[in-house]
């Protein structure tokens, strides 16, 4: 009978075969990690750069806020600076280090009459990393996350 020739041909092409589901996997499976590693890394960049430069701005509008305390332009402009670092990094508290903000107030560039209050928020992403870096990868990576934001104060409604 030729039926158990045909069945013996196919067990021995699937012992041949044994083993090639593993090897193809080891073969492939470095790759789609890595694909993977960086869909992730980049996304965690993308979303602590996305919160920093939310921070920002919410801090430029904490430096909008009255100050009931203020007596004079510079103490207005001081307390409305130290208002929105406070804000800015109560919104980027959640990063694995703190984040020093800056702000700074100055007369504008654009109109000289008029108060700006610049605010800056920097992370060095390059000692501290949010997802560890893999050895032999080297994944390009920034070496900071900035962001910045302005807010225009008319020196009227200072105080």
């Amino acid at each position: 009978m030729k039926y158990p020739v045909n069945g013996a041909s196919s067990q021995r092409r699937q012992r041949l075969q044994r083993g090639s589901t593993a090897v193809e996997f080891a073969l492939i499976f470095p790759i789609f990690f890595l694909i993977f590693y960086a869909i992730v890394t980049y996304s965690v960049i993308f979303a602590a750069k996305q919160s920093l430069a939310l921070a920002a701005s919410e801090g430029a509008r904490a430096a909008l806020k009255f100050q009931p305390t203020a007596n004079s332009t510079a103490s207005a402009l001081a307390l409305r600076a130290n208002a929105a670092c406070t804000t800015a990094n109560g919104l980027v508290n959640w990063l694995a280090t703190t984040t020093p903000c800056t702000a700074t107030y100055a007369p504008c560039t654009f109109d000289a009459s008029m108060q700006c209050v610049n605010v800056s928020l920097n992370y060095d992403y390059a000692s501290n990393p949010l997802v560890p870096v893999l050895p032999l990868i080297g994944l390009p990576t920034p070496a900071a996350l900035t962001a910045n934001a302005m807010v225009q104060l008319n020196p009227e409604n200072l105080f």
